[in-house]
């Protein structure tokens, strides 16, 4: 549902109304009046931002020294009033070159007036984008004597982008190199037990685009998942090729992509804006490629001493090798004195954090170290209690490698002037965040961090 405000009031700091605007008739003109004595005299401002008085509901949200203040009477999207209250700050300072506070609005309240009945109407949101407005309010604002920002151009070809047939983009773009940069960025969630099986592991995962197309190209992108793959033998009246494939959750698409084709084709064509935007977003669950098992096994020897054994193997090839990789193994509070022996890289202890850190500058793929350390306890008098082994955290960096397999099959591009283009993809796997409180075989568990970079040109 739509935010159906009924009114908008802009304030400054001691709750006088600098603009506002009522879009219905529901609500009275004295509601601000509601706004400043039960909010904003009790200072109760920061507490909440939805607030509801009466049989109205007031959204707010604070910006520089300007209070925005949305009035509804019925039930309405809170996200959206948010979004669009962010959106039409975006707007202003296009036109103010980049200020927004309480001076601007003052300086500017004409041009404020007729660019709230314009992305507003009747109290729905309509089109908040600052290249399509500046195409018919083509007044400008007075800017901040510290802004040097220079005024847009105004943008070719009105018709087309007013009707929002693509409104993200504008026509007439040249570049002198026709460049397309894609990047996968994946973060990985996994537990992992003291025998190193995985309790609980997945990807979530974005596809980020950086285009820099002359003219108005058309962007098809083919990726290694299952329906897509078996959608296109389909099309195509041909076996499906054999490789690895992978099952997409959860996918979410930019507003570019043709959603029509892509639910009859089960591919990803869009016009892209241009610069840089997020194409997509995933979730994989199955098949996950682990770059390490990680067996720990820490004995408590008394009250005074532990022992702590750990052994990572790399799981990916042997021509590969991980960088800056760091095992960050929890010691409890009172520990004294710490010695260590270790295979590869170096080992020490960190009060700061209560961890012992072991670093590998480099690990080779295919191979395995261990790290062993006693530890010495400070004695307590008082009543022991047993310790809650935290997990242990790695941090690595593995290049030419994905956790979720993830590949990029073609990426290719139409424009009718046929220019040659050239696209790079870039593969990026980064820690995700995942507990699980209360379960006994934490005490052992492993908290995986990866970081994975790769750039290769299709």
């Amino acid at each position: 549902m739509p935010v159906a405000a009924s009114a908008i009031y802009f304030l400054n700091l001691r709750g006088d109304v600098l603009i506002n605007r009522l879009y219905r008739d529901d609500v009275g003109g004295n509601m601000v009046d509601a706004f400043r004595m039960h909010i904003m005299q009790t200072k109760e401002l920061g507490t909440c931002p939805v607030r509801q008085i009466g049989g109205c509901s007031f959204l707010y949200m604070r910006i520089s020294n300007v209070y925005i203040v949305i009035v509804v009477s019925s039930n309405a999207n809170v996200a959206c009033a948010f979004k669009f209250v962010v959106e039409a700050v975006a707007l202003f300072k296009s036109y103010f070159g980049g200020a927004f506070d309480e001076d601007a609005i003052r300086n500017n309240f004409v041009l404020i007036y007729e660019l709230l009945d314009e992305i507003m109407d009747f109290g729905y949101p309509q089109n908040l984008s600052p290249e399509i407005l500046k195409l018919y309010i083509t007044q400008e604002g007075v800017r901040s004597p510290f802004s040097s920002k220079p005024s847009d151009k105004p943008v070719p070809n009105a018709t087309l982008q007013v009707t929002g047939a693509v409104g993200w983009r504008r026509e007439g773009l040249v570049y002198k190199k026709n460049e397309v940069f894609l990047d996968i960025v994946e973060s990985v969630n996994l537990l992992m037990s003291s025998k190193g099986s995985v309790l609980r592991c997945d990807v979530t995962g974005k596809i980020l685009m950086k285009c820099f197309l002359s003219g108005m190209p058309d962007l098809k992108l083919g990726l290694n998942d299952k329906i897509g793959l078996e959608k296109e033998a389909q099309l195509k009246s041909r076996p499906a090729k054999s490789g690895k494939t992978i099952e997409l959750d959860d996918v979410t698409f930019h507003q570019c992509v043709n959603l029509t084709r892509f639910n009859s084709e089960k591919t990803v064509s869009f016009v892209p804006p241009d610069g840089e935007f997020e194409l997509m977003k995933y979730r994989i669950t199955e098949g996950v490629n682990l770059p390490f098992r990680v067996l720990p096994t820490i004995k408590e020897l008394g009250r005074t001493r532990m022992e702590i054994n750990v052994k990572v193997k790399s799981v990916f090839g042997a021509k590969m090798f991980a960088l800056g990789v760091v095992v960050k193994v929890p010691v409890p509070k009172q520990t004294a004195k710490t010695s260590f022996q270790t295979t590869s890289g170096k080992a020490k202890y960190n009060a700061s954090i209560d961890s012992l850190v072991w670093k590998i500058r480099k690990f080779p793929g295919q191979t395995e170290a261990t790290m062993s350390a006693e530890v010495e306890l400070i004695s307590t008098m008082g009543e022991k209690k047993s310790w809650n082994r935290p997990p242990i955290q790695m941090e690595f960096q593995v290049p030419m490698f994905t956790a979720s397999g993830l590949r990029v099959r073609f990426l290719k591009v139409w424009e009718k002037s046929g220019y040659n283009t050239v696209e790079w993809v870039r593969y990026i796997t980064r820690a995700g965040s995942y507990e699980i409180s209360g379960n006994p075989i934490r005490r052992y568990g492993t908290h995986l961090r990866a970081v994975v970079d790769t750039n290769t040109s299709l």
